[in-house]
């Protein structure tokens, strides 16, 4: 199983972090050592002093497909949820200064902590928000990507084979900050909460 997250798929994101639109989806990789399970808390890393929450739909690939045509894309999906990409953000910045890869900022244990899945229904309009400490800091829906689930698993699947159980984080919207010790983070998936996590 892969996890393949997609970088800057929404445009008032890559606005706040002055990132320029991209073409082409921007795809990077995390191990499942990542992966951090709905009510398991998240350690906060002490190489970081800037770790943000970046909350974002996640798809579970169904069935094994390659250079799939947008066309047939969404019938590989079999589930959806919420998930967090925590990223490192000072290690990034530094990282990025010196023209290396970024992996470190966001492939570190407990870095993508996944929500309950449900059946995923290519008809449903996924809206999604994320609360910290109880309040809303991020809300997103697929209509404001730049690339969609069709084109993202097309694109994806001409470079990766797609396997059953594959994970696909799909991006995040606006709003992205800081978390510390002590704060509680919370998703929720058409109304319904999905993730929960406290940051320790």
């Amino acid at each position: 199983m892969k996890i393949i997250c997609v970088g800057r798929n929404y445009a008032e994101h890559a606005k706040e972090l002055g990132n320029a639109i991209p073409e082409n989806p921007v795809l990077f990789l995390k191990p499942d050592t990542a992966l951090l399970k709905s009510g398991e808390a998240f350690y906060h890393p002490d190489f970081s002093q800037d770790v943000h929450h970046e909350a974002e739909l996640v798809l579970k690939i169904g069935k094994m497909g390659k250079r799939i045509q947008e066309k047939f894309a969404l019938g590989y999906i079999s589930e959806i949820t919420l998930g967090i990409d925590f990223t490192a953000r000072d290690i990034q910045a530094e990282q990025k200064k010196k023209g290396l890869p970024w992996e470190i900022a966001k492939a570190f244990d407990g870095s993508a902590p996944i929500g309950d899945f449900i059946p995923f229904a290519p008809e449903t309009d996924y809206n999604f928000f994320l609360l910290k400490n109880g309040d809303t800091v991020q809300e997103g829906n697929p209509s404001m990507m730049l690339f969609n689930f069709a084109q993202l698993i097309s694109y994806i699947s001409g470079y990766f084979t797609l396997k059953t159980g594959d994970l696909i984080y799909t991006g995040t919207p606006a709003g992205v900050g800081p978390v510390k010790m002590g704060d509680v983070l919370e998703g929720f998936l058409n109304g319904k909460k999905v993730l929960h996590t406290e940051v320790k």
